[in-house]
């Protein structure tokens, strides 16, 4: 009798253990989803931060840069 009982123990340990296990990785397979979402919004955001359109406007409005003329243009042969 005391080795049953103890195998039902064991038991139901290993399976409070094994649904312990599928919650977390249920929970970090939820946080991988949420962090692939996260990754794909900041490289959207990072083109749109390269954008050339975008350098070249805070360039002329916040910097005061100009395109040069030709006087200030220098060829190197």
């Amino acid at each position: 009798m005391t080795v049953f009982i103890a195998e039902l123990f064991l038991y139901t340990w290993c399976r409070v253990n094994c649904i312990g296990v599928g919650y977390e990785i249920s929970k970090e397979t939820q946080k991988q989803h949420e962090l692939v979402a996260l990754q794909t919004n900041l490289k959207i955001e990072m083109a749109s931060l390269k954008s050339p359109e975008r350098i070249a406007k805070i360039a002329k409005n916040q910097l005061g840069l100009v395109t040069p003329t030709q006087k200030q243009t220098i060829v190197i042969p």
